[in-house]
């Protein structure tokens, strides 16, 4: 059992890069995570950290230990899921989302479905770059894209379709656009983690329309994006959840109401079938019938 202990540690200071990090994953001290490290050094009689005052690496023996622990780990993981796949929902959960969804679709969600599942530990992580769920240890992720990622399992919760607006006060000083191909003489918020860039593509009644478009200020934030247009700043391509309610209000003008905007499915998406823990798939039905 101590070495298993000690195994935990260790991974986890890695993963987390500090034993802070580490102590706030596993709910240990700072001092039991340093102590388990430790241990485990004299135990094998070697270094596997080298520590300096502003950071961690990695020693070569280090780097194979850690690799084979993370998959000792994994593998013990994936016995516990198999023995409860049809059995109560407990243990801990890790799932990666993306920021904005995160905070207006699914925030408000959580509450409920820790009150359907008492022994769940739920860990939320909020990023909107692109995760690996096996190399960095999450066991669902939420994404927005076109498609799922073929190389995972996915299961379709919703759609999201981006939206062209703009406020009130930027249309007081600049005539509203008539088609796509007017986007590119106005004042454009660009979100930098858009697939497509800035060409910008509608369905419109004349067919499919692109129109490269010039960002006078991109940001990697589509919170940023709406309190830009929001403040009068220009025009921005942002999804239903972030824009509705200011389009419900008038905050928000919708441009180009007959052009569509591109559609994204939001996915829930896993590494494997196999074995998939009760927690995974309570999670995953949970979700499908909230969304």
């Amino acid at each position: 059992m101590d070495r298993l202990r000690e195994l935990q540690a260790f991974v986890a200071v890695v993963d987390a890069g500090s034993f802070v990090g580490a102590a706030h994953r596993l709910r240990l001290s700072t001092a039991s995570v340093s102590r388990a490290v430790a241990q485990l050094e004299e135990r094998l009689d070697a270094r596997l950290l080298q520590r300096t005052t502003r950071r961690l690496s990695l020693t070569e023996v280090g780097r194979g230990y850690h690799e084979r622990g993370r998959d000792l780990l994994a593998a013990l993981d994936e016995a516990d899921g198999f023995a409860t796949a049809s059995s109560a929902v407990v243990g801990r959960l890790r799932v990666s989302v993306p920021q904005s969804f995160g905070v207006l679709k699914l925030a408000p969600l959580w509450p409920k479905f820790l009150a359907r599942h008492p022994k769940l530990v739920l860990e939320v992580s909020l990023a909107d770059r692109l995760i690996d769920l096996v190399d960095e240890g999450f066991d669902l992720a939420i994404r927005i894209s076109r498609q799922a990622d073929s190389t995972l399992v996915a299961r379709r919760l919703g759609t999201e379709r981006l939206r062209l607006c703009a406020s009130p006060r930027y249309l007081a000083r600049r005539a509203a656009p008539k088609r796509p191909a007017d986007l590119a003489r106005h004042q454009v918020v660009g979100y930098s983690l858009l697939a497509a860039g800035d060409t910008w593509t509608f369905d419109t009644p004349r067919g499919v329309e692109s129109v490269k478009v010039t960002p006078f200020f991109q940001t990697n934030s589509g919170d940023t994006c709406r309190a830009a247009a929001l403040g009068g700043a220009g025009l921005v391509l942002q999804p239903d959840m972030l824009v509705a309610d200011d389009l419900a209000s008038g905050a928000l003008v919708e441009l180009l109401p007959d052009c569509r905007g591109p559609e994204f499915g939001v996915f829930a998406v896993y590494p494997t079938r196999k074995f998939l823990s009760g927690k995974v798939k309570a999670l995953v039905d949970f979700l499908h019938e909230a969304l």
